[in-house]
């Protein structure tokens, strides 16, 4: 059973579960999924996740997608290193069900994630890395709003080739729709 935190029109975004540890473990494992997160290089093991899982399940916004329409776990999705002082955080997202991919749901993941974290943590900039030749994540990052900020060249090895580490952001201004459907309108 999951707990709806934020409610969008496909899916939802959960707390994460300690339950859910080996199937993570078989997608951090799977380089269809490390390929774009640039972990191809780190063996998990199941223990391995449930100790990350039990460091990390309390995080403030680190969440489980899971689809409105059956309740399947699909990825996770989070704001890590959260600095309130600086009001900023690091967006992380993959979709580890290979099935589920290029259905929109990670572009409804990030849309949830910069509305809770832009009107309900108060943050005003949150950036992420993404793998230059990732071009299905930097198309959905640009259609989310996040602008190229820079790379660093050639910077993660990868299959026997050094890519660039793209990075981007953006900011509360720039973050203007509001896409969780759980909520009060004030």
């Amino acid at each position: 059973m999951y707990y709806k935190k934020l409610v969008g029109e496909h899916i939802y975004l959960a707390p994460r579960r300690l339950e859910d540890a080996e199937q993570y473990a078989v997608w951090m494992n799977d380089f269809r999924t490390t390929d774009y997160t640039g972990r191809s290089s780190q063996i998990m093991t199941l223990e391995n996740e449930k100790a990350y899982l039990e460091k990390h399940i309390s995080a403030e916004a680190s969440m489980a997608i899971v689809t409105l329409d059956g309740d399947k776990l699909i990825g996770t999705i989070g704001l890590e290193n959260i600095d309130h002082v600086n009001r900023r955080a690091t967006l992380g997202i993959f979709i580890g069900d290979t099935e589920e991919r290029e259905k929109g749901y990670g572009t409804e993941a990030i849309r949830l994630i910069l509305d809770y974290g832009f009107n309900y943590l108060n943050l005003n900039n949150i950036n992420l890395d993404v793998m230059e030749f990732n071009k299905r994540a930097i198309a959905c990052y640009e259609k989310c709003g996040f602008k190229e900020i820079g790379r660093r060249r050639q910077s993660e090895y990868l299959d026997g080739k050094y890519y660039d580490r793209v990075h981007m952001d953006i900011l509360k201004e720039e973050f203007t729709e509001k896409y969780i459907r759980n909520r009060e309108e004030h």
